[in-house]
């Protein structure tokens, strides 16, 4: 794997150092905005799935007096979702939930950058968001590609090695293969961040991984 567990710690504690320099970094950071635990997040994340594929969503009726009254001058979202970029997965409507409940980050194949790790890390450390999901998703284009291991234009090989341990987990099979890679990131990211990792292991923050079937809209965690 390109992106190494040594060059992930490297890359991001070159940029937050610690958790007490987080401290120095955000004096007024707005810790526990929520006041779910990281297994009632989790709960209500899934619980906005079901209403989703039930077709009982509640949350685009608020959007607009949410929007204006209470987002304007600040975010306190509970939970982050790591998800691929296709268009087919929009991941508010996906969990129904409306303006400023999500933080949410995107990337073809839901890998885990620096970029993305930042983001994420950024989420947990000042918005105090409770759980982060990595949300793979039936007929992946990304996932495939790599499978597939042929010739592409620009920067699209980029994402393969990231993508290439969950091959080599579950061999061509493109379902197994995008669970695979679901988990590969999700653990990744739950144990090598030096911002994320301490706050699993004290319990503060859950990290999972699902996978989005885009022909019934049900989220099937890990």
């Amino acid at each position: 794997m390109t992106f190494s567990r040594r060059k992930f710690i490297g890359t991001t504690a070159a940029g937050l150092l610690a958790s007490a320099s987080l401290e120095l970094m955000f004096p007024l950071r707005l810790r526990a905005q929520s006041p779910l635990t990281p297994e009632e997040a989790l709960k209500e994340l899934m619980a906005g799935n079901e209403r989703f594929v039930s077709g009982r969503m509640t949350s685009d009726a608020g959007d607009l007096k949410i929007l204006k009254e209470h987002t304007v001058d600040k975010q306190e979202p509970f939970a982050a979702v790591l998800s691929c970029a296709d268009s087919r997965v929009p991941v508010e409507l996906i969990f129904d939930q409306t303006i400023g409940h999500l933080f949410v980050t995107r990337v073809a194949g839901n890998v885990i950058t620096p970029e993305i790790i930042g983001s994420l890390e950024y989420s947990a450390a000042v918005l105090g968001i409770k759980v982060i999901l990595v949300l793979g998703h039936s007929n992946c284009g990304a996932v495939k590609a790599a499978l597939q291991g042929k010739g592409v234009p620009g920067q699209i090989s980029s994402l393969f090695p990231h993508i290439q341990p969950a091959i080599d987990q579950a061999g061509s099979d493109l379902v197994a293969a995008t669970k695979a890679n679901t988990e590969i990131q999700a653990k990744l990211l739950a144990e090598s961040s030096p911002v994320i990792a301490p706050m699993v292991k004290d319990g503060k923050l859950k990290v999972v991984a699902g996978v989005y079937e885009l022909s019934t809209g049900r989220v099937t965690l890990s």
